[in-house]
């Protein structure tokens, strides 16, 4: 499987990092298909045409809006028509954490609900195809690791539908500070948008090593050119690399730490039928852990103590389903730093033929593989064997891993 690298040349944005795409190889019915399954077919045009930037080729991508009237579009529209968009779960999860990044950095800079944030630029069809068809891209190519140098900015203005606006604009800021993105200095650069919003949302949400690879080799790379014009050339390259890492490199980055919101709250007017559904609920829109236990309350009233450990960047969101599906009048909150080993999901070749498991990378570079419970489950009930019979068959009989997902 290959590994993907992204160079911005200088920055990046998301009509080039298609076209580039593009231009590595990935069909245009890839591109488009995810556009046909959400009902967008109608309202755009792309072409991939021929360019040159200070005499480089490359590909440009070029998306023209067709429906009679732009259509002003809501994060919470957008939310809707991806999830209920007939997508697969991996592409439909990408796309939905690239929108709902922007949309979460658009609701600080203006001090609203990301619920409530309008997308202009965001929202207009050649930024949903820029990022739908950059997500389908990368889904498609499917590497076991993507990489990115540090991206330029740039300075000066740009005109928005907001009005004019200082580079970079303030989303693009809040979404470096959310993501701990590193980028290059560009204090001697000439004036212009080197990074869009756009290109810094797909970097922040599509990469996992932010750093070029100590040693590589170049197996294919394709090259999107952009729309303005500076004195040096304006593109974005992307490479197909075999990377050659040993494992005292994963032991800089594994275990990370990342911040993640505790929520919890003490209800003694639920039942417990309804605190379950809760729970579930929490568990469904993507909690990364709850835990409930009884307690004895005030008037000794029997309640529940329910805690929640959350995506920092979705605290806003779980903190409206605490008011909206549960009893409880107030919320405990707090953010709090955990070290995580990398892991990742896949499907693994044994004598019950393909199971899915998941392997977890030690700091050593050892990786550990274990069946997911719900399989070994299954496998327990159909074989009539034990769950320790069942673990060790799968161990012994373990062969080739098909990743569904990057180190994460």
């Amino acid at each position: 499987m290959d590994e993907v690298l992204i160079e911005c040349s200088p920055g990046i944005s998301g009509d080039m990092l298609l076209g580039a795409f593009y231009d590595l190889g990935v069909p245009k019915k890839v591109i488009e298909q995810p556009l046909i399954d959400l009902g967008l077919k109608d309202l755009y045009q792309i072409e991939f045409t021929e360019a040159k930037s200070c005499s480089i080729r490359g590909i440009k991508a070029k998306v023209e809006n067709i429906a009679c009237s732009p259509i002003k579009r809501t994060w919470r529209s957008i939310k809707d028509l991806i999830l209920n968009g007939h997508l697969e779960d991996k592409l439909k999860k990408i796309i939905y954490e690239v929108f709902e990044s922007l949309a979460i950095a658009e609701g600080k800079v203006h001090g609203i609900e990301s619920e409530d944030v309008h997308f202009h630029e965001i929202g207009a069809i050649d930024s949903l195809v820029d990022i739908i068809g950059v997500c389908a891209s990368l889904n498609y190519l499917n590497p076991r690791r993507v990489y990115c140098n540090e991206p330029t900015l740039g300075k000066g203005f740009v005109q928005t539908e907001h009005g004019k606006l200082s580079v970079p604009p303030p989303a693009v800021i809040e979404l470096i500070r959310q993501k701990n993105i590193k980028v290059l200095s560009n204090r001697d650069s000439i004036e212009g948008e080197f990074s869009t919003p756009t290109g810094i949302a797909l970097l922040a949400n599509l990469v996992n090593y932010p750093e070029l690879p100590s040693k590589y080799s170049i197996n294919s790379y394709g090259v999107g050119i952009g729309n303005l014009k500076f004195p040096f050339p304006n593109l974005v390259r992307v490479y197909k690399i075999t990377s050659f890492e040993d494992s005292s490199n994963y032991e800089q980055i594994n275990p990370k730490c990342e911040e993640i919101s505790i929520q919890e709250a003490w209800i003694d007017d639920q039942t417990p039928e309804d605190i379950s559904n809760f729970v579930e609920k929490l568990r469904i829109e993507g909690a990364y852990d709850v835990s409930f236990q009884s307690i004895y309350m005030k008037k000794n009233r029997i309640g529940f103590s329910i805690q929640a450990i959350l995506p920092i960047e979705k605290k806003e969101f779980f903190r409206r389903l605490w008011f909206d599906y549960s009893n409880t009048i107030g919320v405990r909150e707090r953010t709090q730093s955990r070290w995580i080993l990398l892991r990742r999901r896949g499907e693994c070749s044994t004598t019950f033929g393909n199971i899915k498991v998941k392997q977890t990378l030690k700091p050593d570079g050892t990786i550990i593989m274990k069946p997911e419970n719900d399989e070994v489950l299954r496998l327990k009930l159909k074989h009539k064997i034990s769950t320790y019979e069942i673990r060790k068959i799968i161990k012994e009989s373990s062969k080739e891993f098909k990743a569904f997902e990057n180190w994460k």
